[in-house]
């Protein structure tokens, strides 16, 4: 078949748990032009067990056996290994669809213009409901990311970048190099459908996250300080301003758009402070 279209990044970490559940659903893939580098990051259970049994029964899985290092280097350590024309990083306690591949990787082929391709997205496991994503919009990309890890991109656009930087330790190192990946003009297409599933349990990477919000802060502006630091006297400015159109604009003050004007402004505010401004 000649090298895979599509190459499917699953770092694992002491996952024995689910991670047979992950690398099952790329079995259920209507496109089947793909491999799955499998990434063991030191784990301590029997992680490297199941891998071996995968890789073993089908040419397509492919492992990688490391120290560890992280999220952030074992999704590199994959990508380095990998064949193909695409890349789909995929946590091993998530799933996907059957039909995203497929549908990524046709609107990517047809579409040369688009940098990024993901979808709608629902949680399950410990909850169960879509995760309301905002548009894709890039202004709003430097304050939230609002884009899931498991988006589909060009090997060829990943290798213009450092990857995945591995001084983002506790989280967000999809949201840091989302910044490296993409610049203001580019295009970004959702697929309009529900293709992927983020794993909501007690030991999930969001609650991790959240604990250590405000060290990530400072460590994702630290990398990207050539984004940030111009959009400063843009932040001293236009704060009054803002605040006066939430006054004008956004009325009681239990509005959703109330609510999101100061979810916005939260992270300007913090721009500012890291600054010392």
């Amino acid at each position: 078949m000649g090298k895979p279209l599509i190459s499917i990044i699953v770092p694992c970490y002491n996952q024995s748990l689910y991670m047979r559940d992950t690398l099952d659903c790329l079995k259920n893939q209507t496109y089947q032009n793909w491999e799955c580098i499998i990434v063991n990051d030191g784990s301590t259970d029997n992680t490297l067990d199941i891998a071996k049994e995968y890789i073993t029964n089908d040419h397509r899985y492919i492992l990688v056996d490391k120290a560890n290092g992280g999220l952030a280097d074992a999704r590199n350590a994959g990508i380095r290994a990998s064949h193909g024309r695409y890349i789909l990083p995929l946590d091993s306690d998530d799933l996907i669809g059957p039909t995203y591949t497929g549908k990524a990787v046709a609107y990517l082929e047809q579409h040369p213009e688009i940098k990024l391709v993901y979808c709608r997205a629902k949680f399950f496991g410990d909850r169960n409901d879509e995760w309301i994503l905002p548009a894709y919009n890039y202004d709003l990309l430097l304050y939230k990311n609002h884009i899931f890890c498991s988006c589909i991109y060009r090997r060829s656009d990943y290798d213009k970048t450092s990857g995945y930087n591995p001084n983002m330790l506790y989280g967000w190192e999809d949201w840091d190099f989302l910044l490296s990946l993409l610049e203001k003009n580019n295009k970004v297409y959702q697929i309009p459908e529900i293709l992927f599933f983020y794993r909501k349990h007690g030991n999930s990477m969001l609650t991790t996250t959240n604990q250590h919000s405000k060290y990530l802060y400072n460590q994702l502006i630290s990398n990207h300080i050539d984004i940030y630091y111009p959009l400063l006297y843009k932040i001293i400015t236009s704060e009054k301003e803002i605040k006066q159109l939430e006054s004008n604009y956004f009325g009681i003050k239990n509005s959703r758009s109330y609510k999101l004007g100061h979810t916005l402004l939260k992270p300007l505010r913090f721009i500012k402070k890291y600054l010392n401004c």
